[in-house]
């Protein structure tokens, strides 16, 4: 899928936006090797360029998320208290707010783009990265290494950054993976819903909500991108899956 976004930047079968009606819901042919969608748009070049407005929201939502909550939850851990407490009821209230919600808010207010599903994402990323940071760190803090670290006189943040954040990288890898299959899912959704790549660009999810009026006449127009999403997010997923077992200490010594 990957391969696929970075080819669609600079080749694909056809233009992805180009119409040609006379060329209209066909088949699978040689030289239309997907089909056409009901504006004669070769459906090939549209899944691949779909691929990379995906990915593109996808992994700017979680840099958004992990740029954002790993500090915040890292910060919570190593000072505690009051910004402790401010960080979680803060997490508190992004997590009331759905990434369809704050798109939905973001769009009115703004009008529907790239930028408004990557913010909203993005924001429903970021109290999932800090709880899982802060939680990794916590336990950290009473380790001796770090003890050692506090009695040669390092401060709190240069522990953090010295000690506590290269000790939970591989959760933090995983953790992005995993949300990253999650943003897959959620841009597929917003672009349903029209909220995210704004037309003539194609998505996967904007694919799936213009197929519905044709599964009847043509299912492969909802299959196709469906199956993209679908394909994705496993690979992810088993991507998160494989990172896991080999980073995780734990898991590599029963091997």
């Amino acid at each position: 899928m990957l391969a696929l976004a970075l080819l669609s930047m600079i080749w694909t079968p056809y233009p992805p936006v180009a119409i040609d009606i006379k060329a209209k819901l066909q088949g699978p042919s040689l030289r239309h090797l997907l089909g056409t969608d009901p504006f004669g748009r070769d459906t090939a070049s549209m899944l691949m360029t779909g691929a990379r407005h995906s990915l593109s929201v996808a992994t700017g939502s979680v840099l958004l998320g992990a740029g954002l909550g790993v500090p915040a939850g890292a910060m919570a851990a190593a000072i505690g208290g009051w910004l402790d407490d401010l960080v979680m009821r803060g997490n508190d209230l992004l997590f009331a707010f759905p990434a369809v919600l704050t798109a939905i808010m973001l769009a009115a207010a703004l009008g529907p783009s790239t930028w408004t599903a990557v913010i909203a994402i993005g924001l429903f990323n970021i109290p999932v990265f800090a709880r899982v940071t802060r939680s990794a760190a916590v336990r950290l803090w009473p380790r001796s290494f770090v003890q050692a670290a506090r009695l040669s006189g390092k401060g709190r943040f240069r522990i953090t950054v010295e000690h506590i954040l290269p000790n939970i990288i591989d959760q933090l890898v995983v953790q992005v993976t995993v949300q990253l299959a999650l943003a897959i899912l959620a841009e597929a959704g917003l672009g349903y819903l029209g909220l995210s790549v704004p037309p003539p660009a194609p998505s996967w999810g904007k694919m799936l909500a213009d197929a519905q009026t044709f599964l009847a006449v043509s299912p492969r127009l909802a299959i196709l991108p469906g199956v993209m999403v679908a394909i994705t997010v496993l690979g992810l997923n088993m991507l998160g899956d494989g990172l896991r077992d080999r980073l995780d200490p734990r898991l590599a010594a029963l091997r």
